[in-house]
């Protein structure tokens, strides 16, 4: 069962809400919508209603930054439990292409981040031993992986006394993917020292140690890579493949002989076509890849096999996470009106660069089967369904038959903002002196624009007038929109410019004022939907208010200040039943967003030269906690950072040996 656990008491509309939805589910009402406006807590209530129906659920985020967060809440509400992350786990991602107007072809180039990829595995290996299991994901869990049939099937348990011989059990890990090393052990590897036989699984956060007494297994234990002190004893383990695309041989085996049969098809088409050249690059590159699944049972690429490898037909359905879970879950879909979007691009965009991979002779037509679920697909997987948005769209009311639980109140009794609507000559200079009202305050503000330019153009003129300015769009890194965001919170910015970026996930209790610019211009940046959403911008702070800069009244203005302004008469009634009075969040800036904290800390901890091996050894044991520390986190690039120090230091320790 879940143990939740929170410093916060839930509110009386809080339980009534989880009281309704769980209610209805138990009902079989699987389709349902969870309205809930900006601040009313509805992480909380999500944890809540998972507690109350003590099943296994997926949350879907509609984006990293988000997905992050969403981690890190239900770690805290469920440390008892497991919660697992799944994004995509690529640091560098540039798929393989082709560009038919410039006879370009772009190869596959990839930068895997090993701390990510640990935490896909561990997470579909934590759903597949748990009922009571959390997985935060983004779109990511629609792409193709593994069968989980495959990937449960080839794991091997251990038991303590269990009988075994040592040549056995080495044989048993490489069968599953792992290599022998001698050195530092590291993730994918194993090592030997006569009867113990170390091994660090792509599952676990620590490798695990077996002791043999010749033919029974006497000892298995958690111990850390870097000192080897043990960490716990285990009386069993499950040790699964090295990925979820490792196959035993004679799958492998079968699925060359198919590859083949459909390369020597396809082959006979170009020539029969008159297209030597394409039938000479799909030969030469196919079989490279044979040779290497023959040798190595892998080959980069695989999974555009992936049809052959899994016992697929074409047009079947790929496994994606979600087939991990069984039939019975249920999924969050967060911020419902922006993921349900994407979700249903998400087909049509691969469909379109593979099609032409595989016309010009670079794929065989079975690698279209390597691809994400379509969106007709993702809805037949869907059973428990809970959507959360604070403007759901048409999709999610119809879908749900309207089932909406609505939850209009914070806990803080904050308001929905002030709307002011301005007909002014010049928005910029009046938007100037309103800003330098809140500042003189010591607050801070959101600016929206219609483009990237503009955006640009008005960061450099607040600038100019003595306004600690920047903007934010999507040509911004995201480490580097971490930074801005944190710093606007700490006060180094006083106004951020933005296009639809400042919407969704944004939890800045700082900011009193959200300027909109252009605000009657119909279209989707001014729609009824992003103008809910950018008004909820200012509703964590006390203060909070939005101007809006107009020429003239427009439908979905109409439709979004009338919606605000319900929401705030309904929260002041509640007030006043209950006695509330309204109160700013304050929210910690949490060291998770501080970057340069990190960088200038790791660098005052690193000593350049040691007095002794012990000295050496106590220096890797503080960074290697600090990675973990920042690898939890989710702060990759510093773990990233901190691990290059490490191996450097290890180097060092195995010269002065």
């Amino acid at each position: 069962m879940y143990l939740l656990k929170s410093d916060y008491k839930i509110s009386d509309a809080q339980n009534k809400t989880v009281k309704k939805i769980v209610s209805d589910y138990r009902k079989h009402i699987q389709k349902q919508v969870l309205l809930g406006i900006t601040g009313s807590g509805k992480t909380f209530i999500m944890a809540n209603i998972i507690y109350e129906l003590d099943s296994p659920c997926l949350i879907l985020a509609p984006n990293k930054t988000l997905a992050a967060q969403l981690y890190q809440e239900f770690k805290n509400f469920f440390p008892e439990n497991r919660v697992g992350y799944f994004i995509s786990y690529y640091d560098y991602y540039q798929p393989e292409a082709y560009v038919p107007q410039k006879n370009l072809y772009i190869s596959k180039e990839v930068s895997i981040n090993p701390e990510l990829e640990r935490l896909r595995i561990d997470a579909v290996r934590n759903i597949l031993e748990s009922k009571n299991t959390i997985i935060v994901a983004s779109v990511s869990a629609i792409y193709n992986i593994g069968s989980p049939d495959d990937f449960f099937k080839q794991k091997i348990s251990y038991f303590l006394y269990a009988k075994i011989r040592r040549d056995d059990l080495i044989r048993e890990f490489i069968d599953l993917g792992y290599l022998r090393t001698e050195e530092f052990i590291e993730t994918g590897k194993f090592r030997i020292r006569g009867d113990i036989i170390e091994i660090f699984p792509t599952s676990e956060e620590n490798p695990i140690r077996f002791t043999l007494d010749g033919i029974n297994i006497v000892g298995i234990e958690v111990f850390d890579a870097i000192t080897a002190n043990k960490i716990k004893e285990l009386e069993s383990v499950n040790i699964f493949p090295i990925s979820y695309f490792y196959y035993k041989k004679s799958r492998i085996q079968g699925s060359i002989e198919k590859i083949k049969t459909e390369l020597n098809d396809r082959v006979k088409f170009f020539l029969k076509e008159d297209k030597i050249e394409f039938a000479e690059r799909l030969k030469e590159k196919t079989l490279y890849d044979i040779e290497l699944l023959e040798q190595y049972g892998y080959c980069s690429g695989i999974e555009n096999y992936s049809m052959y490898l899994s016992n697929r037909k074409k047009g079947d359905p790929p496994y994606t996470l979600l087939d991990f879970f069984g039939k019975d879950y249920l999924m969050i879909i967060d911020e419902s009106h922006i993921s349900i979007p994407q979700l249903k691009g998400m087909y049509l965009g691969d469909r379109s660069r593979k099609q032409k991979l595989v016309d010009f002779g670079f794929r065989l037509p079975s690698a279209i089967e390597n691809r994400p679920l379509n969106f007709e697909e993702i809805q037949s997987k869907l059973k428990n369904v809970l959507y959360v948005s604070a403007t759901p769209s048409e999709y999610e009311l119809t879908d749900s038959k309207h089932q909406i639980t609505e939850l209009l109140v914070r806990p803080t009794g904050l308001l929905d903002p002030k709307i002011e609507i301005k007909k002014v000559e010049s928005p910029v200079e009046d938007m100037i002196k309103e800003i330098e009202k809140e500042i003189s305050n010591r607050n801070r503000v959101l600016i929206t624009t219609l483009t990237k330019r503009m955006s640009e153009k008005l960061a450099d003129h607040l600038s100019f007038k003595g306004i600690k300015s920047t903007y934010l769009h999507s040509e911004i890194k995201s480490i580097d929109r971490i930074k801005i965001i944190k710093k606007l919170r700490m006060g180094e910015i006083d106004t951020l410019i933005g296009i639809n970026l400042l919407r969704e996930g944004l939890d800045l209790p700082e900011v009193s004022l959200v300027v909109i610019l252009d605000a009657d211009r119909e279209g989707y940046l001014r729609s009824a939907t992003s103008l809910i959403q950018t008004f909820g911008r200012a509703s964590r702070n006390v203060k909070g208010r939005v101007i809006l800069y107009i020429k003239g009244m427009t439908f979905s203005l109409k439709k979004a200040i009338n919606e605000s302004n319900r929401r705030r008469k309904y929260q002041i009634l509640y007030n006043k039943e209950n006695n509330i009075v309204p109160m700013s969040i304050n929210k910690k800036v949490k060291d998770f967003y501080d970057d340069d904290f990190w960088i200038r800390k790791s660098e005052e901890d690193i000593k350049v030269e040691f007095k002794d091996k012990e000295d050496l050894i106590r220096e890797i044991d503080k960074l290697s906690k600090l990675m973990k520390i920042k690898a939890n986190q989710l702060d990759f690039k510093r773990a990233a950072f901190l691990r290059e120090k490490i191996k450097y230091f290890k180097n060092l320790l195995v010269e002065m040996y």
